[in-house]
């Protein structure tokens, strides 16, 4: 009986030991590819913030190349429709899948609406007029205990 609980602690021992040596080897490979992760992370948002610069360069230029021949307000004017028309296709190119079309002049939307045209909604499958399994339309079952008028209770409440 003695070499059995030797056996059995040296097994809880070995356990023990290579749960360790696991949670070790986890922590170590979550830790490089987080210290991956943040690099990559850091290098985008560096990436952008020259990408601004550069864009603010791009429309500075713009508008002192407009303002060669036009008056400064018309450049910054021209300038600014120009960036906000950029801005709103950018927008509509990063919008997913079916609401980047508009949809045809005569659609309606499920509740007989028609639909708005910045398409900002999913199209809604037709419903159809019976639930599966439920009953046919029109077939309710007649009512025959009607309550008086006076008792505000209504049937529900009557045993």
């Amino acid at each position: 009986m003695d070499r059995i609980d030797h056996l059995e602690h040296l097994d809880k021992h070995l356990v023990d030991e290579l749960a360790q040596v696991a949670r070790e080897a986890v922590r170590d490979e979550l830790r490089d590819q987080t210290r991956k992760q943040r690099r990559t992370a850091a290098l985008y948002a560096t990436s952008g913030a020259v990408a601004l610069y550069a864009g603010a360069a791009l429309a500075l230029t713009l508008g002192l190349a407009l303002a060669e021949g036009l008056p400064d307000w018309a450049a910054a004017l021209i300038t600014a429709v120009i960036l906000g028309a950029l801005a709103y296709a950018l927008r509509n190119m990063a919008r997913p899948g079916p609401s980047r079309t508009h949809p045809p002049a005569g659609s309606v939307g499920a509740a007989g609406d028609p639909e708005p045209r910045g398409g900002l909604h999913a199209p809604v499958p037709p419903v159809p007029p019976v639930a599966p399994g439920g009953p046919a339309p029109n077939t309710a079952p007649p009512v025959t205990q009607r309550w008086d008028d006076n008792d505000s209770e209504g049937p529900h409440h009557r045993a």
